[in-house]
């Protein structure tokens, strides 16, 4: 593909107007919708601020390649644009940057297309390219200066190729004379996206490794795929390996070698310094676990991060369960009243519903387990989920299960117990490392969580269970409201974040242990998701100055979002301006949870927003309670937040 069909002229803008890094991304990402290029602006520009919160895209040297791989893109597009006076983008080097890359790639997109984005990622490499690109004064000038770069491109990389060739000829000949080699050294780059830092990765360590005079094959783990796959031979006869890589990668293969694990940004800006590392062995020897796969640590985590990662990784998990579980439960309530008890649709969507329910703690914690342990604790920690569910499954009888809270225990126990069978067995010859996946870790994980669930944490986490909701059904009025309205309070502190799951979690676990029929926390913490969305939707109808006009198009379909209970939807708006629109929303939420535990009303269902007003018992209260808290929230965020610039006079 001519990579011309990817750098559009009528897409660029030659002439950035944005001052901050929030500004640009809202200025290239609204071009790419009124070119067409996206379909759905706030769901393209959402993903575009989860990557830029995972680390920055702007790479130094005056650079920036913000990239997004989703359903919103019709076409795979790379928007250029230049900034004279440059824009602070938080960019690796702490320069401003002057030069934009953002990369637009529908979620199938085919091998071409993403080849085409590898070589374009590839080619930023060249400073000579750049500094042209920074005095190009028309998009045709861009076009031009890709193409040239393309074509130069191609050709070396036939000459390295017939040179490759050579040199394994020459290798062989170096063998028979036994003269000296060049050094050699494999690597593995790879990126959450996979579309630009895995390839620019690739072609830095490349660059370098030919200016250094040493052989280097670098194995591509992309969004096409793996490219350039290393070989067992391509392995043995490496001096050391370098895994630049920010996701997981196939690790086994390497066991026995030195290796240096980096985040991929380290292939981009110190090719030098991994080079000279593993030319040093500085790398520490890697032993197999037999876990297959293994992802950079760039840094050490705290002991709650590392907490966190596990317990997300357990609820991400989960969530798909509760959310279709959820749903065709309201369903069944829906057709309960038109068609009775009796029917069979409602006697089949109840149960699926229950069904999907039913796994709820067990994929919990056999994904916190997993977390921890990796493949290994999957089946211990699903078994020790489902024995916490279990009225039986404990040496004490108890009318309570451990439930939800015995799961989570369940899994970080799992988990930790995998890594001691690990350390415990990593004495054992690498010739039997297939016993231990296939026999050892099954048996003696299974059987170590059996007993530790049913002879210690059963029996606890029964009673610490029974005791939580016998406090909740006993509640007093007035406390009930402060939990209510505390609960959907956290629901807007982060949006998503360890607040809004800890609430949500919470609520779940209650909702489950009662059997589905308590829903008075899933009320306040439904009700509190709703709000964030609703208040800007309704900010930017009556406060529209407030806004741009760009905030004002996408504050519209917050209405559907907050409607729907996708809080999501306020994140790029909270991720511009986190003082206003979070501290409006957490106002707004706080009432309105109150508001549900004053009006006593009960949602039996974990999910729907709006379509769970079917279900409640005090439709009225529901109702009421949402729009009080959005309209608050809504009022304080117009009048609180300035006047956009754009609208200023």
């Amino acid at each position: 593909m001519d990579i011309r069909e990817l750098l559009l002229k009528d897409v660029m803008i030659m002439d950035l107007k944005a001052t901050t890094k929030a500004e640009a991304i809202d200025e290239m990402t609204q071009q790419y919708y009124d070119k067409g290029i996206i379909n759905d602006l706030d769901l393209y520009r959402s993903d575009i601020l989860k990557r830029e919160a995972e680390s920055t895209t702007g790479i130094g040297e005056g650079i920036a390649m913000p990239h997004a791989k989703d359903k919103a893109v019709t076409r795979a597009t790379v928007l250029f644009a230049k900034s004279d006076a440059g824009v602070d983008f938080d960019s690796l080097d702490g320069q401003p940057v002057h030069l934009f890359f953002m990369i637009a790639a529908p979620e199938g997109a085919n091998d071409t297309h993403l080849a085409a984005l590898a070589a374009l990622s590839s080619l930023l490499i060249n400073p000579d390219l750049v500094a042209a690109l920074k005095q190009a004064k028309t998009p045709d000038d861009v076009q031009q200066l890709f193409a040239d770069a393309q074509a130069a491109k191609e050709a070396k990389d036939k000459a390295e190729e017939d040179a490759e060739k050579a040199k394994a000829a020459e290798q062989a000949q170096f063998k028979a004379e036994k003269r000296e080699e060049r050094p050699f050294i494999v690597a593995v780059t790879a990126c959450p996206t996979g579309i630009a830092h895995t390839y620019m990765a690739e072609a830095a360590l490349k660059e370098m490794a030919e200016k250094m005079g040493v052989d280097i094959k670098v194995e591509t783990n992309g969004s096409e795929g793996v490219k350039h796959k290393l070989t067992s031979d391509d392995i043995s006869r490496a001096a050391g390996v370098i895994v630049a890589a920010d996701k997981k990668v196939e690790m086994d293969r390497f066991d026995g070698k030195k290796l240096l694990n980096r985040p991929v940004i380290d292939g981009i800006k110190k090719p030098d310094e991994l080079i000279e590392k593993t030319l040093e062995g500085d790398g520490a020897v890697f032993h197999a676990s037999g876990a297959d796969t293994a992802e950079a640590e760039p840094e050490q985590k705290s002991v709650w991060s590392r907490i966190y990662q596990d317990l997300m990784n357990g609820v991400s998990n989960m969530l798909p369960f509760v959310v279709g579980g959820g749903i065709i439960m309201a369903l069944s309530f829906i057709l309960e009243q038109f068609v009775g008890k009796s029917s069979m649709w409602f006697t089949f969507t109840n149960n699926l519903g229950n069904y999907a329910f039913s796994f709820l703690v067990p994929v919990l914690a056999a994904y916190i387990a997993v977390s921890i342990g990796d493949r290994p604790a999957l089946m211990p920690g699903f078994v020790g989920g489902w024995m916490a569910t279990l009225t039986a499954a404990s040496v004490v009888k108890a009318s309570n299960p451990a439930g939800f809270i015995g799961g989570l225990v369940a899994g970080f126990v799992t988990g930790w117990l995998i890594v001691g069978l690990k350390k415990l067995l990593s004495g054992m010859p690498h010739s039997l490392d297939g016993l231990k996946t296939i026999l050892l870790y099954p048996v003696l994980g299974l059987a170590g969580i059996g007993i530790i669930m049913f002879f210690i944490v059963n029996p606890i986490f029964a009673a610490v269970n029974g005791a939580l909701i016998n406090f909740l059904e006993n509640m007093g009025t007035g406390n009930a409201i402060l939990v209510g309205a505390i609960l959907a309070g956290m629901m807007s502190i982060d949006m998503g974040g360890p607040f809004n799951k800890a609430a949500y979690t919470f609520s779940i676990g209650v909702f489950s242990a009662s059997g589905q029929t308590d829903g008075r926390w899933m009320a306040a913490v439904m009700v509190g998701g709703m709000i964030p969305p609703l208040a800007i939707a309704i900010a930017s109808t009556f406060f529209p100055k407030k806004f741009t006009e760009s905030e004002r198009q996408s504050g519209l379909s917050n209405y559907v979002l907050g409607l729907t209970f996708i809080t999501e939807g306020a994140i790029p708006f909270a991720a511009t301006d986190p003082l206003h629109i979070i501290g409006s929303s957490v106002i707004g939420s706080v009432i309105a949870g109150g508001l549900t535990q004053f009006w006593g009303v009960n949602v039996p269902a974990p999910h729907g927003g709006i379509v769970a007003l079917a279900l409640t018992n005090q439709k009225f209260g529901f109702l009421m309670s949402l729009v009080i808290g959005a309209v608050i929230a809504g009022v304080i965020l117009g009048i609180w937040r300035p006047v956009a610039k754009e609208n200023q006079a």
